[in-house]
This record gives C-alpha cells, structure tokens and sequence, in this order.
C-alpha cells in the first residue's frame, strides 16, 4: 500500500479542476489578499519584513483573523497555499493542489488532533505548502511526495500561541517550511515519504498506521465541504455567538443587559482561550468578549478589536455578565448550535439561537457581502483588486508588503 504522502502526491499531480473549484480558488484569491493588505500597518507587517515572501505574506495575512477557514480540517487553508502559491509563481491549479491536500491532510488529523492543543493550520499547512509549491514548479508525484516529507520538520504549531503575535507567525514558518521542502525536493533532495506516515501516527492522526484508510485522498471537489468566509475579523469560534447576538439588537442596547448565558457544545468554542482579555489580540479569542462586541458595537469590524475596545469599562461590565456553558459531544467548530439567553434589567429573558453563522458554507457570502469585506480592508482595496490574476497578486503584495534584507 502506497505512503499517504505517495497517495496525495499523485491526487495533486492529477487532479483537474472544474468551473466550481476554479470559483473558489479566485475568490479565495481575493479573499486572502484583501485580508493581507487590511493589515499592512499592523505591528507583525514590520516583524514579518526579514522573512521570506511566504512566510511574510501568510503572517500578516491571519494576523487579522479574517481569512477563511475549512470546517471539516479546522484549518485556515488559504492564508497558508496562497502566499506559497504566489511565490513560487503558481496559479489556480497549484493552490487546488495544495488546498485539497491540506484539506485531507487535516481531516486525517481530525479533532482530536485539534483538540489536544496543535493549531492544525501549521501542522496540515506545511506539507501541504509543500505541494502547492510543488505543483507549481511542475514537480513530479515522487518529488512531490519527497517534498511533504521534507516539510514535516516544520511541520508543528500551538494554540497556546493564540492571542499573542506567534499565532500568525507561525502559520507563516508553515508556509515557508512548505516552499523550503519543495524547492529542496527540486533540487534533488531525498526523503522517504513514509515520513509522513510516521509523522502523522506520533501527531496523533486518526487512522494514522493504516496508510489513512477511512480517509479518502483522492476525488473531488478539490476542497471536500468547501471554505468558511468570515464575516468578523476575530477567531472563527466567535462568528456564531457575534451572529446570533445581533439578531437581538433591535430588542435591546447594552446598558439594558444584566447576564448571558452561553450554551454551546464544548468543541465550538475550544480555541476561545481568553476568558478576560487584556489586548485586541486576545480579545480574538474571547467568547465573553463575543458578547460585549456584539452588544456594544454596530459592526465588530477591526476597531472592535484593539487594545482599548477591549479596555472599554462597558466592556468590562459586559464580560462580567457572561456565564457559559459548555455541554458535552461535538467534534467541530460548527456541531450542534449556539443557544443565548440574555437577561435585561425589567427582568425578560430574550432567546437566540443560530446553526450556522453568515459565510460558512451553508450560508455563503453573496457578491454584495465580499464587496463590502473588502471595502473594510482599505478604501483601496476594491481597486487594488481589480481584474486580480495569480501573476498580478504576486506583483501587489511584493509592492504592497516588500521584504527587506536581513541586517
């Protein structure tokens, strides 16, 4: 039986795509630039500046936590594929590649993987780098597998990151360990993809030692369950609680709450590690700051996301208020629903509960709602934008992020 990273190798090198995997890769495109040019200013933009085009790019790319994520892997697939993919000179076809490998790679990874504190989209985004690069420099399945199984050195990323400037970081490394892997492998580089088989048992994949059976990796579309866009810039676990607060605006202000009760299955909200924020970036990752946002501020758009929102003394006192319970079961960040009581001064109790936030695959983003998304990345966004190809997007955000060299 063939090594997993074998069996995905020949996946990429064969696959074509079709109309709806070419949609998705362009709006993933679009998306994953826009979010990367929202954060030009942002203080990890001057850290990634050293680093090399991958890493930069994807770095400050999901500093933001705006870009997309895929449910079934828990992993932010193109914030990692795109910027490998574009500097290695790549297009749709390549970050298919990748994407689908990711996809899989992380699927085989599953929850518990997740679960057990890995940020999957370092652990399944290295390897699968590797291939999006790959594929585009017309690597063969050997060397493509050869290349997975030099990525999985870098190949390693934790949610205790999460809050502080790491958690981007090191989605870059994985990026760049990707590119790294596949320009080794062209150069003639050996590597026994068994590697990744290896890798995959000590990481604790499910399925891991039978060559994945159970998992499969072949098929199509190239992203099996497709690509959560979000709608609010903060960790996907928030999405869900945001949306269904909103939906109890018109009923209420925030001076007029008194207590939330959060009821959710414990896996939606497990990368929610900031129960008292103290940063922006914290903040990301706080179900109670969630609630405070959603009440407070008409849109949680960036803004909502800074060191002093967060400070906000009725903000505080929102927070403050937020009692959550966390039932048993789930394997994901979308299982079961989102159940909110909020309870007001004159004593009513009002009810929301929500399934699947706006973005998510069920309910995707219409042309109007990525529009007005990327309008929120920079008034020169939509322009930049514009008839945006693989070549072109390259040649932005080398403009628009340039490196620097080393000191």
């Amino acid at each position: 039986m063939p090594a997993i990273a074998e069996s995905l190798a020949e996946w990429a090198y064969g696959y074509e795509p079709d109309a709806e995997d070419l949609a998705l890769a362009r709006r993933s495109l679009l998306d994953t630039v826009a979010v990367t040019l929202a954060a030009r200013d942002h203080p990890v933009s001057a850290l990634a500046a050293e680093l090399p085009d991958a890493a930069r790019w994807a770095a400050v790319g999901h500093v933001l936590d705006f870009d997309d994520l895929h449910i079934e892997s828990t992993t932010h697939i193109s914030v990692v594929i795109v910027p490998a993919v574009l500097a290695a000179g790549g297009d749709a076809r390549a970050y298919l590649a990748g994407a689908g490998v990711m996809a899989r790679l992380g699927t085989l990874l599953g929850w518990s993987h997740y679960a057990a504190g890995w940020h999957a989209t370092c652990t399944a985004g290295a390897p699968a780098a590797a291939v999006a690069a790959g594929v585009a420099w017309g690597l063969t399945p050997e060397r493509l597998a050869t290349a997975m199984a030099l990525a999985v050195p870098g190949a390693s990323g934790v949610q205790a990151a999460f809050g502080t400037h790491s958690k981007s970081l090191q989605v870059g490394f994985a990026a760049e360990a990707g590119v790294r892997a596949a320009r080794l492998a062209r150069a003639g580089a050996t590597a026994d993809p068994r590697a990744v088989d290896a890798w995959l048992k000590l990481v604790g994949a499910q399925g891991a030692g039978d060559a994945g059976e159970g998992t499969p990796h072949s098929g199509r579309p190239a992203v099996p369950g497709g690509l959560a866009i979000k709608m609010f810039p903060c960790c996907y676990a928030m999405q869900r609680p945001i949306a269904a607060l909103r939906d109890l605006r018109a009923e209420c202000g925030p001076d007029d709450v008194t207590a939330v009760r959060v009821t959710t299955p414990g896996a939606t909200v497990h990368p929610l590690i900031h129960d008292g924020p103290d940063t922006g970036l914290e903040g990301k990752f706080s179900l109670p700051y969630a609630v405070a946002t959603a009440l407070l501020d008409d849109f949680p758009g960036f803004g909502a996301f800074t060191d002093d929102a967060v400070g906000r003394p009725e903000a505080r006192r929102l927070m403050a208020t937020v009692e959550t319970e966390r039932t048993e079961g789930g394997a994901g960040l979308l299982d079961g629903e989102v159940d909110l009581a909020v309870t007001l001064t004159d004593g009513r109790v009002l009810r929301s509960a929500l399934a699947h936030p706006p973005g998510s695959p069920r309910r995707p983003p219409t042309d109007g709602e990525l529009a007005e998304k990327f309008a929120a990345c920079g008034s020169d966004v939509p322009a930049l934008l514009k008839d945006t190809t693989w070549e072109s997007a390259r040649t932005l955000l080398l403009t628009e992020l340039p490196g620097k060299a080393p000191a």
